[in-house]
């Protein structure tokens, strides 16, 4: 009995380090391959799918468990989605749709363009990449806050990302850019944003449970589902978990979530 479950523990191992491996490959395919054209959003797009590979790469060096390999992964696939928006803003075919990434279908997309002044600073987002929107993101959750997948004047994201919280300066444009259009996240951003003003963690926390039991819920709460997020039968299930379009012809994401 303790030999079968160790076995399906190094199959399940096996399983998932093929599958980064495999998406891995493919990014690093597409990044050598895929000439980065004139316009600095098709170039600043494959310079971030190429920091994904790098990090990716890394990631799957030091990987020993499923969840790491599975982290190695999404790494990946978020590589793989600049060079998809690339394609789309070079005109070429973007290839066959990509599997979800986590927090995308929650996040949604921007469709049309916006532009915004925080504190005498212009910030812009659009669906479409050029000259006054090179930094594309594919659309995600970033220290608890929903950033839909789209193309913007500046990475004002970027800070939460590397130091795990939004600064004041970040929320006033997350507000200013997206809050219209997200509304109050069904209690959680009121509560978030209460919570950060007064520095109150409480005031944060309560807002993020609130939000999390009367919010819509809806997408992809989750990285994956329970049971490891692929297929135990070997690899990803292309057909479990993905929302059939994935991103639209438009550059955006096609499925639940919010449109802008």
């Amino acid at each position: 009995m303790f030999g079968f479950g160790r076995r399906r523990r190094e199959r399940e191992l096996a399983d998932a380090r093929a599958d980064a491996q495999r998406w891995h490959e493919r990014l690093g395919g597409q990044v050598i391959n895929l000439p980065p054209g004139d316009e600095p959003a098709t170039k600043q797009a494959l310079v971030d799918a190429g920091e994904r590979y790098n990090a990716a790469g890394s990631q799957l060096e030091q990987a020993t468990s499923v969840a790491q390999f599975l982290g190695a992964r999404e790494t990946a696939l978020e590589g793989l989605a600049y060079v998809r928006a690339a394609r789309i803003a070079m005109q070429l075919d973007p290839g066959p749709p990509l599997p979800m990434l986590a927090g995308q279908r929650e996040a949604g997309a921007i469709r049309q363009d916006r532009e915004v002044e925080v504190q005498g600073h212009n910030y812009r987002a659009s669906a479409n990449g050029d000259s006054s929107t090179p930094y594309y993101y594919p659309g995600g959750r970033v220290s608890g806050r929903p950033v839909p997948a789209g193309w913007y004047s500046e990475p004002w994201w970027r800070t939460a990302l590397t130091a795990g919280a939004w600064g004041i300066g970040s929320v006033l444009v997350f507000d200013a850019l997206l809050s219209p259009a997200f509304g109050d996240y069904g209690g959680y951003g009121q509560g978030y944003d209460a919570g950060f003003a007064a520095g109150d963690q409480q005031g944060y926390d309560q807002g993020y449970d609130q939000g999390q039991q009367q919010g819509d819920g809806q997408g992809d709460q989750g990285n994956y589902d329970q049971g490891g997020g692929y297929d135990q039968g070997g690899g990803y299930d292309q057909g479990g978990g993905y929302d059939g379009g994935g991103f639209d012809g438009g550059g955006g994401f096609d499925g639940g979530g919010m449109d802008f």
